[in-house]
C-alpha cells in the first residue's frame, strides 16, 4: 500500500514542494517527512470529504509551510547566505517540470490569469487564502471563490477520477 501511494504521488508532491522551496534536497527531505506523516496519518483520510490526492496534498502544502516558518529554516538560510553563493545557482534545465509527472505546471498554465495567479500564489508559493487576499488587495471572499472555480477547472482539465 505504502509503494502505491509513493510511486503514484511522490513525483507530483515533490513538484509542489520544490515549486515552493527551491531546493532539491531540502524538497526531498520535507517530501520523506511528508510520507511519514501520510503513512502516520492515514487513517484519519475520510474520502467522503474529497480526493485521497487533494488529502495528501494539502498535508505535504502544509508541512512545506511550516518548515519554511521554522526558526530553524530561516537561520539556516541566512548562515547559507553569501557562503554558499555558488552552490545556491537554480539549474533551470532540471525544473519542476521533471518532477511533474501529473502536467499540473502545464494545466495550471491553461487557467484565467486570475485563477492562474491564485493557484501559483497557494499551491505553487504557500500562501494561505487571507495573504492572498492582502497580497491582491481583493476581498477574502473573492479569492475562496476564485480558488473554488481554478480547482475545479484543473479537474476538468486533468480529468483525475
Amino acid at each position: 500500500m505504502f509503494s502505491y501511494l509513493y510511486d503514484n504521488y511522490a513525483p507530483a508532491l515533490n513538484a509542489v514542494i520544490y515549486k515552493m522551496v527551491e531546493d532539491r534536497a531540502l524538497s526531498e527531505d520535507i517530501l520523506q517527512e511528508a510520507f511519514v506523516k501520510i503513512w502516520n496519518n492515514f487513517t484519519s483520510y475520510d474520502k467522503t470529504k474529497g480526493r485521497l490526492f487533494t488529502w495528501m496534498l494539502n498535508l505535504t502544502r502544509n508541512l512545506t509551510i511550516d518548515t519554511l516558518r521554522s526558526k530553524s529554516y530561516k537561520k539556516q538560510t541566512k548562515i547559507s547566505g553569501d557562503e554558499n553563493i555558488v552552490s545556491n545557482i537554480r539549474d533551470n534545465s532540471s525544473g519542476i517540470e521533471k518532477f511533474d509527472s501529473l502536467g499540473l505546471v502545464k494545466q495550471v498554465a491553461n487557467l484565467k490569469a486570475d485563477q492562474r495567479q491564485i493557484i501559483d500564489l497557494a499551491y505553487f508559493n504557500g500562501f494561505t487564502q487571507d495573504e492572498i487576499s492582502k497580497q491582491l488587495g481583493i476581498p477574502l471572499g473573492t479569492v475562496k471563490t476564485k480558488m473554488r472555480a481554478a480547482i475545479s477547472e484543473l479537474r476538468k482539465l486533468i480529468q483525475f477520477n
